[in-house]
């Protein structure tokens, strides 16, 4: 099993859900008003006066085999939309109930 967690600016909600609904990932949790800035170039996303924009994020554990296609659908999704900002990483699962 493998933990994804994936950061993203709000306004890809609908295709990061879509992402997840097309790989049959199903049980994630998910933060709705995260806030954050890139590591590289990403603008901060804290929801204020000067930036306005918000991030949320999710977290889903799925099966080993489920996570190179998630990952590329998503990697599809940042390079179709960059300046939103979106990012995945991925992390052992080590146990679980």
């Amino acid at each position: 099993m493998k933990a994804v967690f994936v950061a993203y600016n709000q306004a890809l909600t609908e295709a990061v859900n879509s992402i997840l609904d097309r790989h049959q990932i199903r049980g994630y949790t998910k933060w709705a008003d995260a806030q954050g800035r890139g590591s590289n170039t990403g603008e901060p996303h804290f929801g204020n006066h000067t930036w306005p924009a918000m991030n949320s994020a999710i977290l889903a554990i799925t099966e080993d085999e489920q996570v190179e296609p998630l990952l590329a659908g998503l990697k599809k999704l940042d390079n179709k939309a960059e300046q939103q900002g979106l990012r995945a990483f991925v992390w052992n699962v080590e146990g679980m109930i």
